[in-house]
Protein backbone atom coordinates (compact mmCIF):
# COMPACT_ATOMS: atom_id res chain seq x y z
CA UNK A 1 0.00 0.00 0.00
CA UNK A 2 0.92 3.29 0.19
CA UNK A 3 1.41 4.92 3.06
CA UNK A 4 2.19 8.27 2.86
CA UNK A 5 5.86 8.23 1.95
CA UNK A 6 5.09 4.98 1.68
CA UNK A 7 2.55 3.38 -0.27
CA UNK A 8 0.92 1.76 2.52
CA UNK A 9 1.81 2.86 6.16
CA UNK A 10 0.17 1.76 9.11
CA UNK A 11 -2.13 4.22 10.32
CA UNK A 12 -2.00 3.18 13.76
CA UNK A 13 1.70 3.85 13.61
CA UNK A 14 1.28 7.16 11.71
CA UNK A 15 -1.17 8.61 14.22
CA UNK A 16 1.01 7.21 17.25
CA UNK A 17 4.47 7.93 15.52
CA UNK A 18 6.32 10.91 14.09
CA UNK A 19 7.43 11.70 10.51
CA UNK A 20 10.41 9.58 9.59
CA UNK A 21 12.09 12.31 7.71
CA UNK A 22 13.66 15.18 9.89
CA UNK A 23 11.53 17.64 9.52
CA UNK A 24 12.88 21.02 11.10
CA UNK A 25 9.31 22.56 11.99
CA UNK A 26 7.43 20.06 13.76
CA UNK A 27 4.11 22.20 13.45
CA UNK A 28 4.22 21.17 9.61
CA UNK A 29 5.71 18.06 10.45
CA UNK A 30 2.19 17.59 11.88
CA UNK A 31 -0.07 18.78 9.05
CA UNK A 32 1.70 16.34 6.76
CA UNK A 33 2.06 13.52 8.79
CA UNK A 34 -1.45 12.15 6.58
CA UNK A 35 -0.49 5.30 4.27
CA UNK A 36 -1.35 5.76 -0.07
CA UNK A 37 1.99 7.42 -0.45
CA UNK A 38 4.03 8.45 2.13
CA UNK A 39 5.37 10.86 2.35
CA UNK A 40 4.63 10.32 6.00
CA UNK A 41 6.87 8.00 7.44
CA UNK A 42 6.75 6.54 10.59
CA UNK A 43 10.07 7.35 13.21
CA UNK A 44 11.79 4.52 13.34
CA UNK A 45 13.95 3.33 15.85
CA UNK A 46 16.75 5.60 16.85
CA UNK A 47 19.33 2.78 17.49
CA UNK A 48 22.09 4.90 18.03
CA UNK A 49 21.57 8.11 19.17
CA UNK A 50 24.06 10.74 19.02
CA UNK A 51 24.69 10.52 22.64
CA UNK A 52 25.25 6.66 22.33
CA UNK A 53 22.46 6.21 24.41
CA UNK A 54 22.49 2.34 25.20
CA UNK A 55 19.55 1.72 27.88
CA UNK A 56 16.61 -0.48 27.32
CA UNK A 57 13.33 0.64 27.53
CA UNK A 58 10.81 -0.41 29.95
CA UNK A 59 9.18 -3.71 29.26
CA UNK A 60 5.09 -2.65 29.77
CA UNK A 61 2.99 -5.64 32.13
CA UNK A 62 -0.43 -6.00 31.07
CA UNK A 63 -3.29 -5.71 33.21
CA UNK A 64 -4.85 -9.03 34.21
CA UNK A 65 -8.27 -8.47 33.55
CA UNK A 66 -8.91 -6.50 30.12
CA UNK A 67 -11.52 -3.62 30.98
CA UNK A 68 -14.27 -2.19 29.20
CA UNK A 69 -14.78 1.55 28.36
CA UNK A 70 -12.69 4.65 27.85
CA UNK A 71 -11.94 6.68 25.28
CA UNK A 72 -8.65 6.54 23.33
CA UNK A 73 -7.00 9.45 21.82
CA UNK A 74 -4.77 9.63 19.31
CA UNK A 75 -3.00 12.01 16.84
CA UNK A 76 -4.38 11.48 13.57
CA UNK A 77 -4.27 12.73 9.97
CA UNK A 78 -7.11 13.23 7.41
CA UNK A 79 -8.02 10.12 4.96
CA UNK A 80 -7.36 10.72 1.57
CA UNK A 81 -10.46 8.42 1.47
CA UNK A 82 -13.29 6.16 3.85
CA UNK A 83 -14.54 4.16 0.40
CA UNK A 84 -12.60 0.19 1.53
CA UNK A 85 -12.93 -0.23 -2.85
CA UNK A 86 -10.86 3.13 -3.30
CA UNK A 87 -8.86 2.93 -0.59
CA UNK A 88 -4.72 2.49 -1.51
CA UNK A 89 -2.70 4.58 1.20
CA UNK A 90 -2.29 3.42 4.54
CA UNK A 91 -3.39 6.88 6.13
CA UNK A 92 -7.06 5.42 4.94
CA UNK A 93 -6.56 2.11 5.21
CA UNK A 94 -5.64 1.96 8.89
CA UNK A 95 -9.21 3.57 9.63
CA UNK A 96 -10.80 1.82 6.81
CA UNK A 97 -9.53 -1.50 8.46
CA UNK A 98 -11.43 -0.63 11.59
CA UNK A 99 -14.93 0.12 10.17
CA UNK A 100 -15.23 -2.90 7.08
CA UNK A 101 -14.24 -5.99 7.14
CA UNK A 102 -13.99 -8.55 4.97
CA UNK A 103 -14.04 -12.53 3.88
CA UNK A 104 -10.86 -13.11 6.06
CA UNK A 105 -8.74 -10.90 7.93
CA UNK A 106 -4.72 -10.50 9.43
CA UNK A 107 -4.47 -11.17 12.74
CA UNK A 108 -1.68 -9.40 15.08
CA UNK A 109 1.07 -12.03 13.88
CA UNK A 110 -0.12 -11.72 10.27
CA UNK A 111 -1.27 -15.03 9.50
CA UNK A 112 -4.58 -14.58 7.62
CA UNK A 113 -7.91 -16.03 9.69
CA UNK A 114 -11.56 -15.80 9.53
CA UNK A 115 -13.78 -12.68 9.40
CA UNK A 116 -16.88 -12.27 8.24
CA UNK A 117 -16.39 -16.12 6.57
CA UNK A 118 -16.59 -18.09 9.58
CA UNK A 119 -14.94 -21.28 7.16
CA UNK A 120 -13.94 -22.02 3.68
CA UNK A 121 -12.85 -25.26 1.69
CA UNK A 122 -10.18 -24.87 -1.11
CA UNK A 123 -11.31 -27.02 -4.37
CA UNK A 124 -9.76 -29.87 -5.43
CA UNK A 125 -7.61 -28.28 -7.90
CA UNK A 126 -6.83 -25.08 -6.26
CA UNK A 127 -8.79 -23.17 -8.24
CA UNK A 128 -11.80 -22.66 -6.28
CA UNK A 129 -12.86 -21.50 -2.66
CA UNK A 130 -16.69 -21.86 -1.03
CA UNK A 131 -16.84 -19.69 1.90
CA UNK A 132 -19.13 -19.98 4.91
CA UNK A 133 -20.46 -16.74 6.18
CA UNK A 134 -20.51 -16.43 9.77
CA UNK A 135 -24.47 -16.56 10.93
CA UNK A 136 -23.87 -14.00 13.57
CA UNK A 137 -22.61 -11.26 10.86
CA UNK A 138 -24.01 -8.11 10.87
CA UNK A 139 -23.54 -4.80 9.31
CA UNK A 140 -23.06 -1.98 12.06
CA UNK A 141 -27.05 -1.35 11.49
CA UNK A 142 -27.86 -5.03 12.98
CA UNK A 143 -28.94 -5.85 8.80
CA UNK A 144 -27.21 -9.70 8.12
CA UNK A 145 -24.31 -9.53 5.99
CA UNK A 146 -25.45 -11.90 2.80
CA UNK A 147 -23.13 -14.02 -0.22
CA UNK A 148 -25.14 -11.14 -1.98
CA UNK A 149 -23.85 -8.31 -0.06
CA UNK A 150 -19.94 -9.39 -1.16
CA UNK A 151 -20.90 -10.77 -4.63
CA UNK A 152 -22.20 -7.07 -5.28
CA UNK A 153 -19.05 -5.52 -3.42
CA UNK A 154 -16.98 -7.05 -5.54
CA UNK A 155 -18.69 -6.10 -8.64
CA UNK A 156 -19.05 -2.45 -7.20
CA UNK A 157 -15.22 -2.68 -6.63
CA UNK A 158 -14.13 -4.44 -10.50
CA UNK A 159 -16.68 -1.85 -12.46
CA UNK A 160 -14.86 0.98 -14.06
CA UNK A 161 -17.05 3.55 -13.06
CA UNK A 162 -15.99 2.58 -9.22
CA UNK A 163 -12.47 3.72 -10.72
CA UNK A 164 -10.65 1.55 -8.00
CA UNK A 165 -6.56 2.24 -8.27
CA UNK A 166 -6.32 -1.49 -6.36
CA UNK A 167 -8.98 -4.11 -8.24
CA UNK A 168 -7.25 -5.28 -10.92
CA UNK A 169 -3.92 -5.78 -8.80
CA UNK A 170 -5.86 -7.36 -5.56
CA UNK A 171 -8.93 -8.95 -7.25
CA UNK A 172 -7.15 -9.26 -10.66
CA UNK A 173 -6.92 -13.10 -10.22
CA UNK A 174 -10.79 -14.15 -10.10
CA UNK A 175 -12.05 -15.38 -13.16
CA UNK A 176 -13.74 -12.61 -14.80
CA UNK A 177 -12.52 -9.37 -13.15
CA UNK A 178 -10.33 -8.98 -16.28
CA UNK A 179 -13.32 -8.12 -18.21
CA UNK A 180 -15.45 -6.14 -15.74
CA UNK A 181 -12.25 -3.87 -15.26
CA UNK A 182 -12.50 -3.39 -19.11
CA UNK A 183 -16.45 -2.83 -19.69
CA UNK A 184 -16.98 -5.91 -21.64
CA UNK A 185 -18.71 -8.05 -18.67
CA UNK A 186 -21.65 -6.68 -16.70
CA UNK A 187 -20.89 -9.27 -13.77
CA UNK A 188 -18.10 -11.51 -12.31
CA UNK A 189 -17.93 -15.24 -13.59
CA UNK A 190 -16.15 -16.09 -11.05
CA UNK A 191 -18.29 -15.19 -8.11
CA UNK A 192 -21.16 -17.23 -7.42
CA UNK A 193 -24.18 -17.15 -5.04
CA UNK A 194 -24.98 -20.60 -3.80
CA UNK A 195 -26.97 -19.83 -1.19
CA UNK A 196 -27.78 -16.87 1.28
CA UNK A 197 -24.46 -17.59 3.76
CA UNK A 198 -22.00 -19.57 1.04
CA UNK A 199 -20.08 -17.36 -1.86
CA UNK A 200 -17.98 -19.70 -4.45
CA UNK A 201 -14.76 -17.42 -5.59
CA UNK A 202 -12.87 -18.97 -8.65
CA UNK A 203 -9.23 -17.57 -9.64
CA UNK A 204 -7.14 -18.30 -13.05
CA UNK A 205 -5.11 -20.64 -11.38
CA UNK A 206 -3.97 -21.92 -7.88
CA UNK A 207 -2.06 -19.75 -5.82
CA UNK A 208 -0.72 -19.80 -2.40
CA UNK A 209 -1.16 -15.92 -1.48
CA UNK A 210 -4.94 -15.42 -2.72
CA UNK A 211 -6.61 -15.42 0.70
CA UNK A 212 -3.80 -13.06 1.68
CA UNK A 213 -5.19 -10.46 -0.90
CA UNK A 214 -8.47 -10.68 0.00
CA UNK A 215 -7.25 -8.97 3.49
CA UNK A 216 -6.72 -5.67 1.14
CA UNK A 217 -10.03 -3.09 1.62
CA UNK A 218 -10.77 -3.63 -1.90
CA UNK A 219 -12.37 -7.00 -1.49
CA UNK A 220 -14.55 -5.60 1.65
CA UNK A 221 -18.21 -5.66 2.09
CA UNK A 222 -20.63 -2.23 2.04
CA UNK A 223 -24.11 -2.44 2.30
CA UNK A 224 -25.68 -1.64 -1.22
CA UNK A 225 -28.95 0.29 0.16
CA UNK A 226 -26.19 2.67 2.38
CA UNK A 227 -24.04 2.86 -0.95
CA UNK A 228 -26.64 3.50 -3.82
CA UNK A 229 -27.84 6.57 -4.28
CA UNK A 230 -25.83 8.30 -1.34
CA UNK A 231 -22.89 10.42 -2.61
CA UNK A 232 -21.68 11.33 0.40
CA UNK A 233 -22.09 7.46 1.98
CA UNK A 234 -18.59 7.04 3.10
CA UNK A 235 -19.26 10.06 5.48
CA UNK A 236 -21.86 8.14 7.40
CA UNK A 237 -21.09 4.26 6.64
CA UNK A 238 -22.75 1.48 7.68
CA UNK A 239 -20.03 -1.19 8.03
CA UNK A 240 -19.02 -4.45 9.16
CA UNK A 241 -15.93 -3.43 11.05
CA UNK A 242 -15.35 -3.24 15.34
CA UNK A 243 -15.97 0.66 15.14
CA UNK A 244 -18.46 2.82 13.58
CA UNK A 245 -17.82 6.22 12.16
CA UNK A 246 -18.89 8.77 14.90
CA UNK A 247 -17.67 11.91 13.77
CA UNK A 248 -15.29 13.43 11.32
CA UNK A 249 -14.27 17.11 11.12
CA UNK A 250 -11.73 17.70 8.22
CA UNK A 251 -9.11 18.83 9.96
CA UNK A 252 -10.16 18.96 13.40
CA UNK A 253 -11.02 15.43 14.36
CA UNK A 254 -12.58 11.75 13.67
CA UNK A 255 -14.35 9.54 16.38
CA UNK A 256 -14.67 5.89 15.85
CA UNK A 257 -17.56 4.49 18.01
CA UNK A 258 -17.83 0.85 19.77
CA UNK A 259 -19.37 -1.74 17.70
CA UNK A 260 -21.23 -3.90 20.33
CA UNK A 261 -22.66 -6.49 17.23
CA UNK A 262 -19.38 -7.01 16.39
CA UNK A 263 -18.86 -11.00 15.18
CA UNK A 264 -15.32 -11.54 16.41
CA UNK A 265 -16.41 -9.79 20.09
CA UNK A 266 -16.90 -6.33 20.28
CA UNK A 267 -13.83 -3.78 21.41
CA UNK A 268 -13.14 -2.97 25.02
CA UNK A 269 -12.99 1.03 24.29
CA UNK A 270 -16.06 3.23 23.34
CA UNK A 271 -14.40 5.72 21.23
CA UNK A 272 -10.55 6.41 20.12
CA UNK A 273 -10.58 10.09 18.76
CA UNK A 274 -7.90 11.09 16.34
CA UNK A 275 -7.07 14.31 16.85
CA UNK A 276 -6.41 15.79 13.28
CA UNK A 277 -5.18 19.47 13.67
CA UNK A 278 -1.45 20.84 14.60
CA UNK A 279 0.05 20.81 17.71
CA UNK A 280 3.52 19.34 19.93
CA UNK A 281 3.21 15.62 19.97
CA UNK A 282 4.96 15.55 22.86
CA UNK A 283 3.63 18.34 24.77
CA UNK A 284 0.13 17.04 24.19
CA UNK A 285 1.77 13.75 25.40
CA UNK A 286 2.34 15.42 28.44
CA UNK A 287 -0.51 17.01 29.05
CA UNK A 288 -2.90 13.96 28.64
CA UNK A 289 -4.70 15.42 25.64
CA UNK A 290 -3.23 12.34 23.44
CA UNK A 291 -2.33 8.60 25.05
CA UNK A 292 0.58 7.66 22.38
CA UNK A 293 2.99 9.57 20.75
CA UNK A 294 6.02 9.09 18.79
CA UNK A 295 10.09 9.70 20.60
CA UNK A 296 11.86 12.20 18.54
CA UNK A 297 15.22 12.38 18.52
CA UNK A 298 15.31 15.24 20.73
CA UNK A 299 13.07 13.59 23.30
CA UNK A 300 14.54 9.94 23.39
CA UNK A 301 17.58 10.18 25.54
CA UNK A 302 15.64 12.26 28.13
CA UNK A 303 12.93 9.41 28.05
CA UNK A 304 15.49 6.86 28.29
CA UNK A 305 16.63 7.38 31.58
CA UNK A 306 15.75 5.17 34.00
CA UNK A 307 15.54 8.46 36.33
CA UNK A 308 12.74 10.00 34.22
CA UNK A 309 9.27 9.47 34.94
CA UNK A 310 7.96 8.63 31.54
CA UNK A 311 10.67 5.87 31.46
CA UNK A 312 8.44 3.45 31.93
CA UNK A 313 5.88 4.37 29.23
CA UNK A 314 8.21 3.77 26.60
CA UNK A 315 8.09 0.96 23.98
CA UNK A 316 9.47 -0.20 21.52
CA UNK A 317 7.57 -1.67 17.97
CA UNK A 318 9.39 -3.77 15.60
CA UNK A 319 10.45 -2.18 12.16
CA UNK A 320 7.88 -1.77 9.35
CA UNK A 321 7.61 -3.78 6.07
CA UNK A 322 8.45 -1.10 4.20
CA UNK A 323 10.70 0.18 1.30
CA UNK A 324 11.42 3.65 0.81
CA UNK A 325 12.45 4.74 -2.32
CA UNK A 326 12.74 7.94 -5.26
CA UNK A 327 11.14 6.17 -8.36
CA UNK A 328 12.10 7.11 -11.87
CA UNK A 329 9.89 7.08 -14.83
CA UNK A 330 11.45 4.69 -17.00
CA UNK A 331 9.69 6.36 -20.06
CA UNK A 332 10.67 9.79 -19.39
CA UNK A 333 13.80 11.53 -20.23
CA UNK A 334 16.60 11.23 -18.83
CA UNK A 335 15.17 8.03 -16.80
CA UNK A 336 14.66 6.22 -19.98
CA UNK A 337 18.32 5.06 -19.84
CA UNK A 338 19.46 2.37 -17.45
CA UNK A 339 22.94 4.38 -16.88
CA UNK A 340 21.39 7.15 -15.70
CA UNK A 341 19.43 5.82 -13.27
CA UNK A 342 22.39 3.87 -12.38
CA UNK A 343 24.14 7.00 -11.94
CA UNK A 344 21.50 8.24 -9.26
CA UNK A 345 22.12 5.71 -7.68
CA UNK A 346 25.97 5.50 -7.09
CA UNK A 347 25.85 9.45 -6.41
CA UNK A 348 24.12 9.38 -2.96
CA UNK A 349 25.74 8.35 0.08
CA UNK A 350 23.12 6.77 1.98
CA UNK A 351 24.97 5.67 5.22
CA UNK A 352 25.48 9.66 5.74
CA UNK A 353 22.12 10.46 4.75
CA UNK A 354 20.91 7.76 7.37
CA UNK A 355 23.13 9.16 10.21
CA UNK A 356 22.80 12.97 9.45
CA UNK A 357 18.93 12.86 8.78
CA UNK A 358 17.70 10.38 10.62
CA UNK A 359 20.46 9.64 13.44
CA UNK A 360 20.78 6.38 11.86
CA UNK A 361 17.18 4.82 12.24
CA UNK A 362 16.91 3.79 8.73
CA UNK A 363 18.74 1.15 7.34
CA UNK A 364 19.98 1.42 3.96
CA UNK A 365 18.28 -0.15 1.42
CA UNK A 366 20.08 -3.16 -1.08
CA UNK A 367 17.12 -4.14 -3.05
CA UNK A 368 13.65 -3.87 -2.54
CA UNK A 369 12.37 -6.84 -0.01
CA UNK A 370 13.06 -5.52 3.81
CA UNK A 371 15.28 -7.02 6.56
CA UNK A 372 13.21 -10.42 8.05
CA UNK A 373 10.29 -9.74 5.34
CA UNK A 374 9.69 -12.98 3.93
CA UNK A 375 12.43 -13.94 0.62
CA UNK A 376 14.81 -11.13 1.92
CA UNK A 377 18.20 -11.94 0.52
CA UNK A 378 20.93 -10.78 2.80
CA UNK A 379 23.76 -10.55 0.17
CA UNK A 380 22.23 -9.18 -2.14
CA UNK A 381 24.50 -6.12 -3.98
CA UNK A 382 23.54 -2.76 -3.87
CA UNK A 383 24.58 0.47 -4.81
CA UNK A 384 27.38 1.50 -2.79
CA UNK A 385 28.51 5.28 -2.56
CA UNK A 386 30.70 5.48 -5.70
CA UNK A 387 31.07 9.30 -7.21
CA UNK A 388 33.32 8.36 -9.63
CA UNK A 389 30.99 5.51 -11.17
CA UNK A 390 28.27 7.73 -11.12
CA UNK A 391 30.09 10.31 -13.47
CA UNK A 392 31.25 7.71 -15.65
CA UNK A 393 27.85 5.90 -16.54
CA UNK A 394 26.61 9.39 -17.31
CA UNK A 395 28.96 9.64 -19.48
CA UNK A 396 28.43 6.64 -21.37
CA UNK A 397 24.48 7.70 -21.58
CA UNK A 398 23.16 9.23 -24.34
CA UNK A 399 22.58 12.58 -22.33
CA UNK A 400 25.98 14.46 -21.63
CA UNK A 401 26.29 16.43 -18.69
CA UNK A 402 25.07 19.31 -18.76
CA UNK A 403 22.43 18.62 -21.54
CA UNK A 404 19.92 16.67 -19.32
CA UNK A 405 16.39 17.70 -19.69
CA UNK A 406 15.12 19.36 -16.96
CA UNK A 407 14.69 16.91 -13.60
CA UNK A 408 11.92 17.32 -11.32
CA UNK A 409 11.04 15.29 -8.05
CA UNK A 410 7.27 15.61 -7.01
CA UNK A 411 6.58 15.02 -3.01
CA UNK A 412 3.49 15.51 -1.43
CA UNK A 413 3.44 18.59 0.69
CA UNK A 414 1.98 22.26 1.01
CA UNK A 415 3.82 24.51 -1.65
CA UNK A 416 6.41 26.05 0.32
CA UNK A 417 7.32 24.23 3.11
CA UNK A 418 10.21 23.42 4.17
CA UNK A 419 11.81 20.26 3.04
CA UNK A 420 12.76 17.29 4.48
CA UNK A 421 16.49 16.90 5.26
CA UNK A 422 16.99 14.23 3.65
CA UNK A 423 15.30 15.51 0.47
CA UNK A 424 17.83 18.70 0.85
CA UNK A 425 21.08 15.86 0.82
CA UNK A 426 19.97 13.66 -1.75
CA UNK A 427 19.60 16.96 -4.00
CA UNK A 428 23.20 18.31 -2.72
CA UNK A 429 25.17 15.36 -3.26
CA UNK A 430 22.98 15.10 -7.49
CA UNK A 431 24.96 18.36 -8.10
CA UNK A 432 27.94 17.69 -6.18
CA UNK A 433 28.25 14.51 -8.00
CA UNK A 434 26.72 14.08 -11.38
CA UNK A 435 26.08 18.08 -11.58
CA UNK A 436 22.61 17.63 -11.77
CA UNK A 437 20.30 20.36 -10.35
CA UNK A 438 17.08 18.79 -9.15
CA UNK A 439 14.28 20.83 -8.98
CA UNK A 440 11.76 20.26 -6.41
CA UNK A 441 7.67 20.03 -7.11
CA UNK A 442 5.22 19.98 -4.04
CA UNK A 443 1.73 18.77 -4.66
CA UNK A 444 -1.31 18.30 -2.40
CA UNK A 445 -1.39 14.62 -1.32
CA UNK A 446 -4.70 13.48 -3.11
CA UNK A 447 -3.11 15.20 -6.57
CA UNK A 448 -0.01 13.59 -5.97
CA UNK A 449 -1.59 9.99 -5.72
CA UNK A 450 -3.64 10.57 -8.55
CA UNK A 451 -0.64 12.03 -10.71
CA UNK A 452 1.50 8.99 -9.63
CA UNK A 453 -1.62 6.13 -10.47
CA UNK A 454 -1.53 7.63 -13.92
CA UNK A 455 2.40 7.76 -14.36
CA UNK A 456 2.23 11.29 -14.91
CA UNK A 457 5.39 12.14 -12.62
CA UNK A 458 9.23 12.36 -13.94
CA UNK A 459 10.35 11.41 -10.18
CA UNK A 460 8.47 10.84 -7.31
CA UNK A 461 9.49 10.14 -3.47
CA UNK A 462 7.64 7.88 -1.65
CA UNK A 463 7.62 3.74 0.22
CA UNK A 464 5.49 1.15 0.07
CA UNK A 465 4.82 -1.26 3.09
CA UNK A 466 3.55 -4.41 2.75
CA UNK A 467 0.09 -5.47 2.57
CA UNK A 468 0.18 -9.22 3.40
CA UNK A 469 4.01 -11.07 4.42
CA UNK A 470 4.54 -12.62 1.15
CA UNK A 471 7.33 -11.20 -1.54
CA UNK A 472 4.53 -11.26 -4.26
CA UNK A 473 3.27 -8.10 -2.68
CA UNK A 474 6.77 -6.23 -3.45
CA UNK A 475 8.23 -7.36 -6.20
CA UNK A 476 5.68 -8.52 -8.74
CA UNK A 477 2.94 -5.97 -7.29
CA UNK A 478 5.56 -3.08 -8.03
CA UNK A 479 7.36 -4.21 -10.85
CA UNK A 480 5.67 -6.70 -13.03
CA UNK A 481 5.31 -4.60 -16.32
CA UNK A 482 0.94 -5.42 -16.00
CA UNK A 483 0.43 -3.77 -12.62
CA UNK A 484 -1.27 -1.05 -11.46
CA UNK A 485 1.21 -0.21 -8.97
CA UNK A 486 3.91 -0.05 -11.10
CA UNK A 487 4.46 3.64 -10.92
CA UNK A 488 7.95 3.99 -12.60
CA UNK A 489 6.33 2.17 -15.88
CA UNK A 490 9.08 -0.75 -15.73
CA UNK A 491 8.89 -3.13 -18.17
CA UNK A 492 11.51 -6.00 -18.86
CA UNK A 493 10.52 -9.40 -20.58
CA UNK A 494 12.85 -11.64 -18.02
CA UNK A 495 11.64 -10.00 -14.66
CA UNK A 496 7.81 -10.43 -15.75
CA UNK A 497 8.41 -14.57 -16.77
CA UNK A 498 10.07 -15.03 -13.49
CA UNK A 499 7.27 -13.05 -11.40
CA UNK A 500 4.33 -15.28 -13.39
CA UNK A 501 6.53 -18.38 -12.70
CA UNK A 502 6.75 -17.68 -9.06
CA UNK A 503 2.86 -16.73 -8.82
CA UNK A 504 2.15 -20.55 -9.45
CA UNK A 505 5.15 -22.20 -8.09
CA UNK A 506 4.16 -24.36 -5.14
CA UNK A 507 7.29 -25.41 -3.98
CA UNK A 508 8.33 -22.27 -1.16
CA UNK A 509 12.26 -22.99 -1.79
CA UNK A 510 12.00 -22.58 -5.72
CA UNK A 511 9.24 -19.53 -5.28
CA UNK A 512 11.93 -17.44 -3.04
CA UNK A 513 14.67 -18.40 -5.80
CA UNK A 514 12.22 -17.19 -8.67
CA UNK A 515 11.83 -13.95 -6.51
CA UNK A 516 16.01 -13.50 -5.83
CA UNK A 517 16.13 -13.69 -9.40
CA UNK A 518 13.72 -11.08 -10.07
CA UNK A 519 14.74 -8.87 -7.47
CA UNK A 520 18.66 -9.16 -8.50
CA UNK A 521 17.38 -8.36 -12.21
CA UNK A 522 14.88 -4.89 -10.73
CA UNK A 523 18.23 -3.56 -8.91
CA UNK A 524 20.22 -3.94 -11.84
CA UNK A 525 17.91 -2.42 -13.97
CA UNK A 526 17.75 0.51 -11.41
CA UNK A 527 13.56 2.01 -11.58
CA UNK A 528 14.26 3.57 -8.23
CA UNK A 529 16.79 4.99 -6.26
CA UNK A 530 16.43 2.38 -3.28
CA UNK A 531 16.99 4.48 -0.23
CA UNK A 532 15.99 2.97 3.07
CA UNK A 533 14.27 0.56 5.25
CA UNK A 534 12.70 1.74 9.26
CA UNK A 535 14.30 0.46 12.39
CA UNK A 536 12.18 0.11 15.11
CA UNK A 537 10.25 2.88 16.78
CA UNK A 538 9.98 3.99 20.24
CA UNK A 539 6.53 5.07 21.04
CA UNK A 540 4.74 6.54 24.86
CA UNK A 541 1.78 5.11 25.56
CA UNK A 542 0.01 6.15 29.23
CA UNK A 543 0.16 3.24 31.64
CA UNK A 544 -3.42 2.87 31.79
CA UNK A 545 -3.51 1.76 28.17
CA UNK A 546 -2.94 -1.56 27.64
CA UNK A 547 -2.01 -4.23 24.40
CA UNK A 548 -2.02 -1.01 21.70
CA UNK A 549 0.68 -3.36 19.78
CA UNK A 550 0.82 -1.89 16.27
CA UNK A 551 1.87 -4.62 13.37
CA UNK A 552 4.25 -4.13 10.76
CA UNK A 553 1.51 -3.51 8.14
CA UNK A 554 -2.15 -2.20 8.29
CA UNK A 555 -4.12 -4.59 10.43
CA UNK A 556 -7.37 -4.11 12.54
CA UNK A 557 -5.85 -3.50 16.13
CA UNK A 558 -7.67 -0.98 18.37
CA UNK A 559 -10.64 -3.56 19.50
CA UNK A 560 -7.52 -5.38 21.67
CA UNK A 561 -6.65 -2.18 23.29
CA UNK A 562 -8.14 -1.81 26.61
CA UNK A 563 -7.92 1.30 29.38
CA UNK A 564 -7.76 1.29 33.29
CA UNK A 565 -8.18 4.55 34.35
Amino acid sequence: MTPPLVERVSTARVKACLYIRAVRNPSTMIRQLSRALCLLLLLTALVACQHQTTATPATRTPSSEPASGGELMLLGSDPSTLDPHLSSDTTSASIVVEVFGGLVTLDRELQVMPDLAERWELGPDGRSYTFHLRPGARFHDGKRVTAEDFKWSLERATDPATGSPAAGQYLGDIVGVADRLSGEADELAGVRVLDEDTLKISIDAPKSYFLSKLTYPVAFVLDQENVEGNPGWAQSPNGTGPFKLGEYTRGKRLVLERNPLYHLGAPYLDRVDFLLGGGSPMLMYENDEVHVVGVGTSTLERVMDPESPLHSQLLTLPGEFSVYYVGMNVNEPPFDDVHVRQAFNYALDRERIAHSAFDDRVVPAAGVLPPDFPGHNPNLKGYEYDPQKARELLADSRYQPGSLPEIVLTIPGTFGSLLGLDTDLMRAMWRDNLGVDVKVQQTELATFLQDLQRRRLQMFQIGWVADFPDPQNFLDNLFHSGSENNRTAYSNAEVDSLLERARLERDEGARSDLYRQAEEMIARDAPWVFLWHPGPTYILVKPYVHDYRPAPIVVPILRYVYMTR
